[in-house]
């Protein structure tokens, strides 16, 4: 159209914006990506779950992610800090007193899905391997270019960015915000609203040659993910292959217990780690070979994710916790979902709120599951590794695992999870009842 620049204007080159562009590059519609910073770069979220798989299928990128090398992730691992036993309550598969639970992707058949391993991912090669194929697709990609301001006056909507002293406008038919957990929408419009329930913080570096074998649950898992969670409250540690050397360790815990520690963050690390002396004992026998890097302002949720003439997809519309790896995974799954409203209303001339419903329900739909699968997590530990290790169960808890959550039925496991977690809160004679954590989440998600 002679009356814009391009079609789609996307704010945010990574994982969510890099996927929409291949998806509108290949319906046929411009678009251009507005990259704030120059990648290769490093970044946090390292694991992918199989719901990554049939997007990147989907825009053609999934051999070239295969062929980069990246470590295969077949399952993943989750350990427990609990040193007495623990009533197995009448859940099968356990014994009394266990610390420990193991998913095979291999378990369950996800439709898109034709694999049985994801990946672990050197996030500073991965965000430039799908930016480049946007590009190769048709989209324009713009590096080093921050997106000032958003202009949803009269006529198309128009993105200003700075180059040198001079401000240069650029018209399009819709804004796609995918500027992750800057949100650049979110903040202008004054959408963001703080999680009531999640504030968490993270402090994380890579190690060389961490004894993998040392701190598996058992023979053949030293290279899954593996979250471990410490006897601290509400606080846990992730182990992630990024190469057949180096190891991502990360701490998260509450932004309250993070302030306290103030500068002495590196302190702080190994305070918390060594909360597991087996862990520490591994880490402190490898190398460091980065510095530790913070990450804040993890949970938050937007009033809305799209208005006429725009959406917000990835971390920019919603952000609870990285317990489950499911950063990557709301990101593209978002771009997927949003996309397929974006090409409808493309040719139908329409951009308004309305044409975008389907995406704002399922995604609303997809991170409410999240939400609340992460929350009794938090609230009742032992709850999940009995619901992994009952066979009753186990498959539905291994659905939310791999990030199949857009579906309108609620998963079982998550209805019958949430009962026992009302259960148990309610009864302080309960055999579980000393377990109970102390975040509270809501009965609901909260809207976005």
């Amino acid at each position: 159209m002679q009356d814009v620049d391009f079609d789609i204007g996307i704010i945010g080159g990574g994982p969510a914006g890099s996927t929409a562009a291949s998806y509108l590059a290949k319906a046929g519609l411009s678009c251009a990506v507005f990259e704030a910073e120059r990648f290769p770069r490093p970044h946090v979220g390292e694991s992918l779950v199989p719901a990554t798989t049939p997007v990147l299928s989907e825009i053609g990128a999934l051999a070239k992610v295969d062929e980069a090398g990246f470590p295969r992730k077949y399952g993943a691992a989750w350990t427990s800090a609990v040193e007495d036993s623990v009533p197995t309550n009448g859940f099968q598969g356990l014994t009394y007193g266990f610390q420990q639970a193991t998913i095979d992707f291999s378990e369950r058949d996800q439709q898109g899905v034709q694999q049985d391993y994801t990946y672990h991912v050197d996030r500073g090669k991965f965000d430039e391997l799908l930016l480049r194929h946007c590009e190769e697709l048709g989209a324009k990609v713009f590096e080093g270019v921050r997106i000032r301001s958003v202009d949803f006056g009269a006529g198309n909507p128009v993105l200003t960015y700075r180059e040198g002293d001079t401000d240069i406008p650029v018209r399009v038919r819709m804004v796609v915000d995918a500027s992750g957990r800057d949100t650049r929408l979110g903040k202008q419009l004054k959408l963001k609203v703080p999680d009531p329930v999640f504030n968490q913080y993270a402090i994380h570096t890579w190690f060389e040659d961490l004894d993998r074998n040392a701190v598996a649950v058992s023979e053949g898992q030293a290279d899954y993910i593996f979250i471990h969670f410490l006897p601290i409250n509400d606080t846990w540690m992730w182990q992630i292959p990024i190469t057949d050397r180096i190891t991502s360790v990360g701490v998260v815990t509450q932004k309250q217990r993070f302030q306290n520690a103030g500068e002495k963050r590196e302190e702080f690390f190994w305070e918390c780690v060594g909360s597991r002396p087996g862990l520490e004992n591994a880490l402190r026998s490898c190398s460091r070979v980065r510095p530790f890097k913070v990450e804040g302002d993890y949970s938050y949720g937007m009033k809305e994710i799209c208005g006429d003439d725009w959406v917000l997809i990835g971390d920019a519309a919603r952000f609870v916790d990285p317990i489950f790896s499911s950063g990557v995974s709301v990101a593209m799954n978002s771009a997927r979902i949003a996309c397929a409203d974006i090409v409808a209303a493309a040719e139908a001339g329409d951009f308004s709120k309305k044409r975008f419903d389907t995406y704002s329900q399922k995604l609303r739909r997809g991170v409410s599951h999240w939400y609340e699968f992460i929350s009794i997590y938090y609230r009742l530990n032992i709850l999940f590794t009995a619901f992994v290790a009952d066979p009753r169960y186990r498959l539905d808890v291994l659905q939310m695992l791999q990030g199949d959550v857009y579906e309108e039925r609620e998963p079982a496991a998550l209805t019958k999870m949430r009962e026992i977690t009302r259960e148990v809160e309610a009864n302080p004679d309960h055999l579980w009842h000393k377990h109970l954590g102390t975040l509270r989440a809501p009965s609901a998600a909260p809207q976005f």
